[in-house]
Formats: structure tokens, C-alpha cells, sequence
């Protein structure tokens, strides 16, 4: 069995840092040798606190969302203005490109665009369109909220472990869904609060092979709004989603994602606590004590509550109730470096 079905992840997840300059029409590469087109840009300053702004092809370019605010979606033309071949485009505003401060950008690609009329094609209840990138596990839907129970094709081949959903036009809560947690409940990727039991979300109900759940409730299907989903499908040695339960000492929780991870995400689902991002771009070398909270807008944060990435997974190397609480529970996202191995049986470097 092979232990990877992706060789080179920078084919579709990349992260990039550069420092602004505040020049207009300034392009940003992308590290890898390997050229990729992103289609969701998660971009945050690092030197200071402005918003962590979230761009993708779907909605266009000009068209921010702020995973640490309730707010919809702004329209600003002096950010990012373009997703380029090999990276995007970035104008002059300080939130992008502030002069001498430190950025970072996590860029992810989708592809190949779908569209869905569900009383033709019998596939979900409610139309949807947006971009798939079945590879990789990942895709960018658009739909218009009904506020009545709804199904809703997402253009994978496999049913997503994870999905992250907001409204476009209205202030609400960003929503996401874990197969980890189960799909009665949900947690706020803009807040710090414990999951939530509730069936207004996902409607008490797993996605499937071909679309995924809402319920009637305003943050995940309010009547008449734009809203936008990002779902994310499991794939061997490339992305995990999934939970742990924490130790609460420095030699903490090992996590095996079948990877060296270039990404991970994670939340205390049992009460508040931020969000926490790690990543190899902030952090090159072990212990890693750089991180980024998706719920709020400070700038890098240099924490006490450590993280080693290794060949295979990634350890908690500290003991804070954020993401090692003894008896605590975890969930967490991740993509990767390397496979751990790849297709032909090379094994990846350790850091």
C-alpha cells in the first residue's frame, strides 16, 4: 500500500513570508521550484496586528473575509489584486504590504471550477458553484442560504473531514465542521469558545462522497445570503484532521499525521482558548514557539506552549491548557512538508 498518493505538497499548499515594501503592483512568489496558482490566500502581517485576511478565486480577489472578525465580506482593490502562476499580486495597502514589516501567506490550491443546478442533476437541494481540486482534498463553494434544512454538492470524491463556512453578506460567526468532533457540533474559528451542540449548523449530519449538510440557522444558511465553504478531504501523506487528547507535561501528546507537516492548526474543544497555527516558514528548526491565533488580530505571538514538527507528526512539547491540557480535548488540521514516505518508499528528513 502506498504510503502517500502525494509526492510533492507544494503542488498545492505552499507558505510564503516576505517583508512590505508599500509599493504598488508588488508580486509575491512562492518559495517552491514547483509552480502553484493559489486559489486561497490566508494573509497576516506578523510585525503587527491587522487583520488576518482571507482572499480566494471564488469570491475574487478584491473580496476579504477576517477569520478573527464576525464582519462579511469587504471589497478593497489595493490588496491582493491578482492570483498569479506562480504566487499573486499585492498592492499597497498596510494590511498586505505595509513598508518594512514582516508578512506571512499560507496559499492553498483549488483548480477546476464546478457548478451544480441540484434540481437538474438530483446532487444536493440547493445550487452551488466554486472550485475543486480533488488531489488534494480541497474546495472553495459558494452557495445562496435558504434557512431551511439543505444539502449542498462540494465537488470532492470524498466526503471532507473538515469545512469551514461563513456568510458572505452578513456579520456572523465563521463556523466549522469536524468528522474529529463529530457533526452534531461545531466551533468558532473567530472566537474562542468550546464546541457547540447544536443541529442549526450541519444539521446533525455528515457530508457525503458528494455534498454536505446545513441547517436552518442564520451563521450557516441564512436566507437570501451569499455564504462560502471551504471543505478539506483527508489525504494520505499530504493532510489530517483529526483529535487528541492531551497529557499536560512537556513530553507532551505525539500526533501521527503520516507526514513531516509544514501547517498544523489547533483548538481546546472543552472550554475557551485561542486558536493556535504553527508553521515551518515562522518556525525552520525545533522547539517551535512562534504561532499565530486565528481569532485575533495580534501580531506573531512567541508563546510558552511548544510544538516539535517531525518526519511523521508533530509533538506538543508544552503544557498550557491551549493545546496540552491533561485530560483535555483536542482537534487539529494539518498539511504537510513531505509524505512521510513517498510513492517509490523514500523516506522524508527529519528537522
Amino acid at each position: 500500500m502506498a504510503y502517500t498518493t502525494i509526492d510533492d505538497p507544494t503542488a498545492f499548499f505552499q507558505t510564503v513570508t516576505y517583508t512590505g515594501n508599500g509599493a504598488t503592483g508588488r508580486s509575491i512568489t512562492l518559495p517552491s521550484d514547483t509552480d502553484m496558482q493559489p486559489d486561497w490566500v490566508w494573509l497576516k502581517s506578523r510585525g503587527e496586528a491587522e487583520h488576518h485576511q482571507l482572499t480566494d478565486s471564488v469570491r475574487g480577489v478584491n473580496k476579504q473575509l477576517y477569520s478573527h472578525l464576525s464582519y462579511g465580506e469587504a471589497s478593497e482593490t489595493d490588496r491582493i489584486t491578482a492570483f498569479n502562476s506562480d504566487g499573486f499580486t499585492i498592492e499597497d495597502d498596510i494590511i498586505v504590504n505595509k513598508n518594512t514589516i514582516e508578512f506571512v501567506a499560507w496559499c492553498w490550491k483549488a483548480g477546476t471550477s464546478f457548478s451544480n443546478d441540484a434540481s437538474s442533476t438530483s446532487v444536493g437541494s440547493i445550487d452551488s458553484a466554486g472550485s475543486v481540486n480533488d488531489t488534494a482534498g480541497f474546495s472553495i463553494v459558494s452557495f445562496v442560504g435558504t434557512q431551511s434544512n439543505g444539502t449542498i454538492k462540494h465537488g470532492l470524491s470524498s466526503a471532507p473531514s473538515m469545512i469551514i463556512l461563513k456568510s458572505r453578506d452578513s456579520s456572523s460567526h465563521w463556523l466549522t465542521g469536524w468528522t474529529a468532533l463529530g457533526w452534531t457540533h461545531a466551533i468558532k474559528l473567530n472566537l474562542t469558545s468550546a464546541k457547540e451542540t447544536t443541529h442549526y449548523y450541519f444539521n446533525d449530519t455528515a457530508p457525503t462522497s458528494s455534498v454536505f449538510s446545513v441547517g436552518a440557522g442564520t451563521e450557516s444558511n441564512k436566507s437570501g445570503d451569499d455564504m462560502i465553504a471551504y471543505c478539506f478531504a483527508e489525504k494520505k501523506g499530504y493532510s489530517k484532521f483529526g483529535s487528541y487528547t492531551g497529557n499536560g507535561n512537556a513530553n507532551g501528546t505525539f500526533l501521527y499525521t503520516g507526514f513531516k507537516p509544514a501547517w498544523v492548526m489547533i483548538k481546546y474543544t472543552d472550554s475557551a482558548s485561542d486558536w493556535y497555527i504553527y508553521n515551518n516558514k515562522i518556525n525552520p528548526f525545533n522547539v517551535m514557539s512562534k504561532v499565530f491565533a486565528p481569532n485575533i488580530a495580534n501580531a506573531e505571538i512567541t508563546t510558552s506552549r511548544l510544538m516539535d514538527f517531525t518526519s511523521n507528526g508533530f509533538k506538543n512539547r508544552g503544557s498550557g491548557a491551549t493545546t496540552n491540557a491533561s485530560g483535555g480535548n483536542y482537534i487539529y488540521m494539518a498539511f504537510a512538508e513531505n509524505p512521510f514516505v513517498t510513492s517509490t518508499g523514500v523516506p522524508a528528513t527529519a528537522r
